[in-house]
C-alpha cells in the first residue's frame, strides 16, 4: 500500500531568510543565477530544490508565477552528467510555448555548463530537424505529450536512461485531454526514475495520477490567499464591444506602461485588434495559431527587447509566455472561465513584481464577472473611463510637463532667433507660429475633446438567448467533466463553442478515425487539435462521437500544411486520418453537395464564407483558415463547368 505523501512543514520566515547558495546547488549554476540578478529563491523554490537534490519524488502544488519551472530546472541541472549524451532528464509541458519557455529556462541557467545541451519538442515544428537534434544527443528534453509519442513511435526517442521526469501545469494537461497520452509516456520509462509533479490545482483526476505514478511523494503545497497573486492591481469597466478600442486607447494615455499583452477570443481579433492600435501610433503585433512557431517566436522576442509595445494574442498563442517587462494584461474580451483569467493575468505581476490587470466586461457579460470575482475570491475594482475632455485635458498637461522640461534645460539661443527670423519673414506673432509648429505634431483628434461614446446598456432584442450564452459559458470551468459523460442523442458537444451568436464561424464537417471504440472522448479531439494544429478552442465546432469515428466542425479553408499535418496527429493511439464530410455546420438542413463523376473530391473544395456583417452565408470555391471572406458568384450567373 502506497504511502500518504509527506507534508514539508518549514517555517515561511526561514525561507525569507534563505539564499540559492544555501540550497547545495553547483557554482555553475550559482554563478548564472547571480547574473541574472536572482537573490533570495521563493518558498517553492526554497522547499522543492533540496527536495529534488536528495532524489525523493515531489507533488508541488502553486500557483502560476511562483516560480515552478527554477524549482525543478535547477536541481536537475545539478545532477546532470554532461558526459552522458542520452537524455537524462524528460519535462512534459501541456504547450508548445511552455516547453519554449522551460527549454529556454535551462538554457540560461546552464549557460556557464560546458557542452550542456536541451531540446525542446513540440509539435508544428519540422520533424527533420528534432530526429537530428536527437540523434545528436540531448541532456534534457521538454516536449508536449503529442510530439513525444510520436518520436516514442519512430523509436527515435530512447528514455531508458532518464533519471528524472517531470510534470508540468498537470491540471492544464488534465484540461487539454492529454492525461493518457502522458500514462502512455511514463510508461515507457525506467521504474527507477525520479519524478515530479506540478500543479495550480489539485482536482481528483491528478490526484489519481499522482497516486499511480508518483511512489511516496513530498508533498509541498504554497498556500495562497486568492486563486490571484497579490502583486496585480485587477479591475474591470463595463464597456459595449463598439466602444472597446476607445476604452482601451483612453487606459493606455493615462497609465505607465512597459510591455503589455492584450488578450482576445479569436484569431481575427488579434490582427484586427492589432492593426487599429498601430493605426493609433503605438507599436503593436499579434500572435495566433495561424502565425508559424518562428514568427511568433520573433515576435515575442520582439516585446522582450522592448521594440513591441503591445502583444495581442489568443489564451493558446500565449500560454507560458514569461516576459519581465509585461507591466499590464487587458482583457480585450472576457474569458470563459476564472481559470483561464487567472491564467491571463498571470503573465504579468510575476517573480513578486508589480502588475495590473484591466477586464473589459459587455453589459450582458456582468454575470462572468460575478463568477470569476466568486472562485478568485477577489472584488475587482471598478476602472472609470476618463472623459473626453478629461483626456484632452490631461495631453495638453502633457504637453506642458514636456515643454517645462525643454526650458528647464535651455533652449540654444539659434532657436530663438529662428522664432525672431520666422515672424519678420511671414509677419505672423510669435503666438501664430508656435500654434502653427503644434497642429503639425499634434493631430487635431489629439488635443479636442473626442466625442463621447454611449454609455453600456443591455441589449434587449437578444437578452433572453444572452442570458442563456452566459450561464453555459459560466459553467464552463466544468467542461473537463461534462466532456466525459455529456451526450445528447448520442453525440458529444464541444464546450468551446458559442452556439448563440448569430454570426458564428459556418464550421465544416471533418471525419477523425477515431471513435468511443478506441476510448475517445471529447477533450482528448480538442486536446490533439489545439496542441497540434493551434487551433482556438472556441474554433472547434460540435464533436460527434460513433462507434469506429468521430465528427468534428472545423473553420473553412484549411491550408493544405494543416491539412497534411492532421492525418498523422494520433487520438488515443489512432492517426486522425482527417477527411471532409458533407455541409458546413450550422446549415443542417442543407442537402450533401454532388461531388462531379469524373473529379476527384478535393479537401479545400466549396468552402462556407464567414462574414460578421452578414447574417447569410455564402457559398465559397475556397477561404482561408482564419476566415478571410470573399465575394461569391450568383448561381445564376455561373457558368456550367465541363466534365473531363
Amino acid at each position: 500500500m502506497q504511502k500518504e505523501p509527506e507534508q514539508t512543514t518549514q517555517a515561511e520566515p526561514e525561507i525569507e531568510q534563505m539564499s540559492f547558495s544555501d540550497l547545495g546547488l553547483p557554482d555553475a549554476v550559482l554563478r548564472s543565477l547571480k547574473q541574472l540578478g536572482y537573490e533570495t529563491p521563493s518558498p517553492i523554490q526554497a522547499k522543492a530544490i533540496p527536495t529534488v537534490l536528495d532524489g525523493k519524488n515531489i507533488i508541488g502544488q502553486a500557483q502560476t508565477g511562483t516560480g515552478k519551472t527554477a524549482a525543478f530546472a535547477l536541481p536537475i541541472l545539478a545532477n546532470i552528467d554532461l558526459k552522458q549524451t542520452s537524455p537524462q532528464a524528460l519535462v512534459l509541458a501541456p504547450t508548445r510555448e511552455l516547453a519554449i519557455q522551460v527549454a529556454e529556462a535551462f538554457q540560461v541557467y546552464a549557460r556557464y555548463m560546458k557542452n550542456f545541451h536541451v531540446l525542446p519538442i513540440y509539435g508544428g515544428a519540422d520533424m527533420r530537424g528534432q530526429l537530428r537534434s536527437l540523434s545528436r544527443g540531448a541532456h534534457v528534453v521538454v516536449g508536449t505529450p503529442g510530439r513525444l509519442l510520436d518520436h516514442l513511435r519512430r523509436k527515435s526517442l530512447k528514455l531508458d536512461q532518464l533519471k528524472t521526469v517531470v510534470l508540468d501545469e498537470a491540471d492544464e494537461m488534465l484540461r487539454m485531454g492529454f492525461i493518457d497520452d502522458v500514462d502512455t509516456i511514463l510508461a515507457e520509462t525506467p521504474d527507477t526514475r525520479q519524478t515530479a509533479l506540478f500543479s495550480a490545482t489539485m482536482p481528483d483526476r491528478i490526484r489519481q495520477i499522482a497516486k499511480r505514478h508518483v511512489s511516496d511523494p513530498v508533498l509541498i503545497k504554497i498556500a495562497a490567499k486568492t486563486t490571484t497573486v497579490d502583486t496585480i492591481d485587477q479591475s474591470f469597466v463595463i464597456v459595449n464591444q463598439g466602444d472597446k478600442l476607445d476604452a482601451l486607447t483612453r487606459y493606455l494615455e493615462t497609465q505607465e506602461t512597459e510591455g503589455i499583452i492584450i488578450f482576445v477570443r479569436t484569431r481575427e481579433a488579434t490582427v484586427t485588434v492589432a492593426e487599429k492600435l498601430s493605426a493609433r501610433g503605438y507599436s503593436a503585433g499579434a500572435i495566433n495559431g495561424d502565425i508559424s512557431q518562428p514568427m511568433r517566436e520573433k515576435t515575442i522576442a520582439r516585446l522582450k527587447k522592448g521594440s513591441l509595445d503591445l502583444l495581442v494574442a489568443t489564451d493558446v498563442a500565449a500560454r507560458g509566455i514569461d516576459v519581465e517587462r509585461v507591466s499590464h494584461v487587458i482583457n480585450y474580451d472576457i474569458p470563459y472561465d476564472s481559470e483561464a483569467y487567472v491564467h491571463r493575468i498571470g503573465r504579468t505581476g510575476r517573480a513578486g513584481r508589480l502588475g495590473k490587470a484591466l477586464l473589459f466586461v459587455q453589459p450582458r457579460e456582468r454575470r462572468l464577472l460575478g463568477i470569476i470575482e466568486k472562485d478568485t475570491k477577489q472584488k475587482l475594482k471598478a476602472w472609470e473611463k476618463p472623459t473626453a475632455q478629461q483626456l484632452a485635458d490631461q495631453r495638453k498637461t502633457k504637453l506642458a510637463e514636456d515643454l517645462a522640461a525643454r526650458i528647464d534645460n535651455t533652449v540654444p539661443d539659434i532657436y530663438h532667433k529662428m522664432v525672431i527670423d520666422l515672424c519678420a519673414a511671414l509677419e505672423q506673432p510669435a503666438e501664430q507660429i508656435a500654434a502653427a509648429l503644434l497642429s503639425d505634431k499634434f493631430p487635431l483628434e489629439q488635443i479636442a475633446p473626442p466625442p463621447e461614446s454611449k454609455k453600456p446598456r443591455r441589449e434587449r432584442d437578444d437578452s433572453r438567448g444572452e442570458r442563456g450564452n452566459s450561464r453555459e459559458r459560466g459553467n464552463r470551468r466544468d467542461s473537463n467533466d461534462r466532456d466525459s459523460r455529456g451526450r445528447d442523442g448520442g453525440r458529444e458537444r464541444s464546450p468551446r463553442r458559442d452556439r448563440g451568436d448569430k454570426n458564428a464561424i459556418p464550421f465544416e464537417q471533418y471525419r477523425i478515425e477515431a471513435g468511443r471504440d478506441h476510448g475517445a472522448q471529447a477533450k482528448d479531439i480538442v486536446g490533439a487539435l489545439a496542441n497540434e494544429a493551434g487551433l482556438d478552442r472556441e474554433h472547434i465546432g460540435r464533436i460527434e462521437l460513433n462507434g469506429d469515428h468521430s465528427i468534428v466542425g472545423l473553420p473553412p479553408g484549411m491550408p493544405k500544411d494543416i491539412y497534411q499535418l492532421l492525418q498523422k496527429v494520433r487520438v488515443k493511439g489512432q492517426p486522425m486520418q482527417l477527411s471532409r464530410t458533407g455541409n458546413a455546420e450550422g446549415n443542417r438542413d442543407a442537402e450533401p453537395r454532388k461531388k462531379p463523376s469524373t473529379r476527384k473530391p478535393r479537401s479545400d473544395s466549396s468552402r462556407s464564407g464567414n462574414d460578421e456583417r452578414s447574417d447569410k452565408k455564402p457559398r465559397h470555391k475556397k477561404s482561408d483558415f482564419d476566415g478571410d471572406k470573399r465575394k461569391a458568384k450568383k448561381p445564376a450567373k455561373r457558368k456550367p463547368e465541363t466534365e473531363g
